[in-house]
């Protein structure tokens, strides 16, 4: 049998206003009817990918959630790829009047960062540079990229499964200050209860995810 493939969905949302923002769009593999994260997200194409995006926000449109935003993430290999930009605008005009926001999961090298960021922001497609502070997408490699950015994603996850959960404060008031001085928007990840809710809210962090609002699930 082929090996199957599918996007699961975990939602967004803007404590704002107490509403749905969107939905990070997460790749996942089966194997003897078990879902989990491929080895390899190079392992299935772009052009395979997109597909499934397409089928993802067709389905959310069914559910009267067509003017939602979708995340879709990139690493380095995939950005890469020089079939990658055309794809991702193809699927922008497809899924119309879905928003789409692309999240480097990978520090990019600064001239791939304003090549994207030109040419997504001429189609309306936001960028986001994901789990700031965590993994390559350290400070000092990511610094530069800041002002050709939309949006910087801060993971909490990330620090509990490190064995760094005392870090968070620290390392979240940095991030915050650097949204402010780069004029970004923030997303905070990882969200499973309501201290973490007091805490976006000291730091004014409006868009949160997390197992608190949803765990990754078919669309």
């Amino acid at each position: 049998m082929p090996t199957k493939y599918s996007f699961f969905v975990q939602p967004q949302v803007n404590k704002s206003t107490d509403t749905l923002f969107g939905y990070e769009v997460l790749l996942r593999k089966e194997d003897n009817g078990n879902w989990h994260l491929p080895e390899d997200f190079t392992e299935l194409s772009i052009e395979k990918q997109v597909g499934l995006v397409e089928e993802t926000a067709h389905i959310l449109a069914k559910q009267n959630n067509k003017h939602r935003s979708l995340s879709f993430n990139l690493n380095k290999e995939q950005a890469n790829d020089p079939l990658t930009l055309g794809a991702i605008i193809a699927l922008k005009k497809r899924i119309e009047p879905v928003s789409l926001t692309i999240e480097f999961t990978d520090a990019m090298p600064l001239a791939k960062v304003k090549e994207y960021s030109l040419i997504l922001h001429q189609y309306d497609i936001a960028l986001v540079i994901d789990d700031v502070g965590t993994g390559s997408n350290t400070f000092d490699n990511i610094k530069h990229s800041l002002p050709y950015v939309d949006r910087i994603k801060f993971a909490m996850q990330n620090l509990r499964m490190s064995g760094n959960a005392d870090k968070i404060p620290e390392y979240l008031s940095f991030w915050v200050h650097q949204a402010k001085k780069y004029c970004l928007d923030m997303v905070l990840e990882g969200v499973e209860d309501s201290k973490d809710q007091i805490l976006a809210q000291k730091y004014g962090i409006n868009i949160q995810q997390g197992y608190l609002y949803g765990k990754p699930s078919m669309p």
